[in-house]
């Protein structure tokens, strides 16, 4: 108690200012950062009327379900649903297929032409084609207006590579060397040993890529042609800009008709909060779930070695 207390006398006035100033500014950074997604959601299921005047603040003015249903009511909409959940499955798997495995491969020191082939990695990073010779490539290979062009392409990380490595590189050899005077092979030992102690730097990788597929439209508006292969992102984008482009001649309208149009005039401002909240519902609902293991993860990678 005599410590606490010489602890807490310790303390000067200067001290308590700062803890204090701290503790307003990241009170700010999280107000900042989270009143956004919180007036899209309020926003999302207000009157049209009430946000367009800026009546929409803290709280929901007139709940009305209304912008929800004119995305939903659009079979594009589910269509690039199915499209980008399995753009997003498939392309997952796919890149865990390949990162984990060469992170493996490049945590080993006794791997003969380590050195060169981090330099051929790392050059990657920094040097690349472009958009017209990678478009080039691409159709090369009967990849355009393929779906499988939203997987492929952009395949394998370099920067998630390094990070992955960097956490396999922190077992101990130990392990590795009881496993292998047992008998194991190296592959025994990645997929038996490696691999199940790996779950924090997987779901990490795992949550970043997926992420990133999830949110991807540019490779789509590039590389797809029919709208049956569009992934939601583009689906989305296409809905907006179609509702935001309401033009029509007023002139010889009757009340009722004008009344429709401006009605459907305020309902398109408003759809765009809809459509972040259904573009990225998902991802906000999965994301609580595997953010325990950022710091476990991503931290560990990033210290050790």
């Amino acid at each position: 108690m005599a410590q606490k207390k010489r602890g807490v006398e310790c303390r000067t006035r200067n001290d308590v200012v700062f803890d204090a100033v701290n503790g307003v500014l990241v009170a700010l950074v999280i107000l900042a950062c989270a009143y956004p997604i919180y007036y899209t959601i309020i926003a999302s299921f207000s009157d049209p009327a009430q946000v367009i005047s800026g009546n929409v603040f803290l709280w929901v003015k007139d709940f009305t379900l209304d912008s929800y249903r004119s995305v939903l009511q659009y079979t594009q909409v589910w269509q690039g649903y199915a499209n980008t959940l399995l753009y997003t499955a498939c392309g997952t798997a796919y890149n865990l297929f390949l990162l984990l495995p060469a992170s493996y491969a490049m945590a080993k020191h006794e791997l003969k032409g380590r050195n060169i082939l981090m330099v051929f990695f790392v050059f990657t990073m920094y040097f690349s084609g472009g958009t017209v010779p990678m478009y080039l490539q691409l159709r090369n290979m009967d990849l355009i207006n393929n779906p499988v062009v939203m997987i492929l392409p952009g395949a394998f990380s370099v920067y998630n590579m390094i990070i992955t490595r960097t956490y396999f590189a922190g077992f101990p050899e130990s392990l590795k060397e009881a496993a292998t005077i047992d008998g194991a092979g190296e592959l025994r030992i990645f997929l038996r040993i490696v691999m199940p102690l790996s779950g924090a730097i997987v779901a990490v990788m795992t949550l970043y890529h997926a992420v990133g597929h999830w949110n991807s439209y540019f490779n789509a508006l590039l590389y797809l042609n029919d709208r049956e292969y569009y992934p939601l992102q583009l689906v989305m984008r296409q809905v907006l800009l179609m509702n935001s482009a309401i033009s029509v001649d007023v002139t010889g309208m009757d009340a009722e008709a004008l009344a429709d149009l401006l009605r459907r005039q305020r309902l398109a401002e408003t759809m765009k909060y809809s459509l972040i909240i259904v573009a990225n519902l998902p991802v906000l609902v999965a994301y609580p779930f595997v953010q325990k293991y950022f710091v476990k993860g991503v931290m560990i990678g990033s210290l050790k070695g």
